[in-house]
């Protein structure tokens, strides 16, 4: 394993961050805030560190399956430490601890804050906050096919890491050819919903900032109270929209948007994802209804808000949802750890990985009927083959035992059931709020430095779909 390699390719990364810190530098000069220094030392030191492996390291194309893997974790890795840097410098409400959670937080498109004073912020640190969200929306494939090109077998292996064999099928297209659709969709999505929430009474830069926060399905907000703040019946259906676009395979947008055959009207998985949301929002809305709020207009609102922004792991609040009846909250659970689409922003288990779930029991089930029958578990027409079916069942089980162990280590901390859970929950799903003590109105600020970096660590396990994470203590092992 070739270190010096490891080290050209993740710096590479380093320079892409670096871009988007010298941004977040010239609004910060533009508004000639407080946050100038902070963000001019921490792309400087950024930079640095990205361009002298590309200096002294000679080009390679070729790279094993340990390098590929090392590569893209310790990228997203290395990435949350300097993207603290900024929020380490300029200080306020942030120690190492909490700058670093908020910047695991940002980059996984979680979207929990420590902060209670977001709009004490300087206007370049609120862009930098938005700007990791949009850098790690797109996540591991873009770092595979943009800062690895040439990953051989390997991409094979990260792509199975990153996207269900399912969400596979909809990318049919050349890898420079499906980097386009990933960009062109996320791009597109990010420039109309700005033109949008601008139209509808959003300034520009808070615009922008949402519009990052949502398609990359983050929930970073550049207020206090979130979406509540502008109190827009307009500007949350505008959101929902978004939100749930952001929730669906890139790839079948794109089918859509160019009118192919293979489009979301035609994908089991989309509709499942609609008609499951639809009947979440229902139940919701029913049991508000009388219990919180007296109008059906206002009770559909906002469970509609709050189930497509837990669905689609964006986090974004628009009502204060830890006062709601037990019912709601445990449907939003639901919502939380299921999550939308594979090949999405979106973190999470998974909507694929559900619906596979309940094909192979439903296999079994007939094959305890039928024991003679050859019973395949089907998604639509497709086969899903045993290899993927045993992928997932083995996902589902690492994912909720890593939602026990966590829930444990929070709760021997001193902290109830309902926030040790709904934390772990809302961080492993990259979901952002939670209930209790870290409900929609409030914050991850009141929870101790040891309870953020074991959140911090179950972000990056829920964003880089635990194996990633696993495997690069593993890598000796490799052969």
């Amino acid at each position: 394993m070739r270190a010096h390699v490891i080290l050209r390719y993740i710096g590479m990364v380093m320079l892409l961050n670096s871009a988007f810190i010298f941004i977040s530098f010239l609004i910060s000069l533009y508004h000639n805030d407080s946050g100038q220094l902070p963000l001019l030392f921490s792309f400087l030191i950024t930079l640095l560190w990205g361009v002298f492996p590309l200096v002294f390291v000679p080009k390679a194309t070729n790279l094993s399956n340990r390098e590929g893997y090392l590569i893209v974790v310790l990228s997203w890795i290395l990435s949350c430490f300097f993207g603290s840097l900024p929020l380490l410098l300029y200080g306020g409400e942030f120690t190492f601890f909490k700058a670093f959670f908020e910047a695991v937080s940002g980059y996984t498109t979680t979207g929990g804050s420590v902060l209670y004073n977001i709009e004490a912020l300087p206007k370049g640190i609120l862009f930098w906050r938005s700007s990791m969200h949009w850098i790690g929306g797109i996540g591991i494939v873009v770092f595979v096919l943009i800062i690895l090109p040439s990953l051989g077998k390997a991409q094979m292996t990260l792509a199975k890491m990153e996207i269900s064999p399912l969400a596979q099928e909809n990318f049919r297209f050349r890898t420079r050819k499906m980097l386009n659709i990933i960009l062109v969709v996320y791009i597109g999505l990010t420039l109309l919903e700005v033109i949008l929430l601008n139209f509808f009474g959003m300034g520009i830069f808070d615009a922008v900032n949402h519009a990052f926060a949502t398609v990359a399905t983050g929930g970073f907000s550049t207020k206090n109270t979130s979406i509540a703040y502008y109190n827009s019946p307009a500007i949350e259906t505008v959101i929902i929209v978004f939100m749930f676009l952001s929730g669906i395979h890139f790839g079948l947008l794109y089918s859509t948007f160019t009118f192919r055959k293979n489009n979301i009207f035609n994908s089991p998985i989309v509709k499942y994802y609609f008609w499951i949301t639809i009947v979440g929002i229902a139940l919701v809305a029913i049991n508000l209804h009388g219990n919180i709020y007296e109008s059906w207009s206002d009770s559909i609102r906002y469970a509609a808000f709050q189930v497509v922004s837990l669905s689609t792991t964006t986090g974004f609040a628009n009502t204060d949802s830890s006062i709601w009846p037990s019912f709601s909250i445990l449907i939003i659970l639901f919502f939380t750890i299921q999550c939308a689409c594979a090949g999405s922003t979106a973190g999470g288990m998974k909507l694929d990985r559900v619906v596979i779930f309940f094909q192979v029991l439903r296999s079994q089930i007939l094959k305890i009927q039928h024991p003679q029958a050859v019973i395949p578990v089907r998604i639509g027409k497709h086969i899903v083959n045993e290899e993927v079916v045993n992928s997932v069942v083995l996902f589902i089980v690492l994912y909720i035992l890593i939602l026990l162990l966590s829930t444990l280590a929070l709760s021997a901390m001193g902290y109830d059931l309902l926030t040790s859970f709904s934390a772990t929950a809302a961080c492993m799903g990259n979901a952002g709020p939670g209930f209790g003590l870290v409900g929609s109105m409030s914050n991850y600020g009141v929870l101790s430095e040891l309870a953020l970096l074991d959140l911090s660590i179950v972000m990056l396990l829920g964003r880089l779909e635990i194996f990633g994470l696993l495997l690069l203590f593993l890598v000796k092992s490799w052969r």
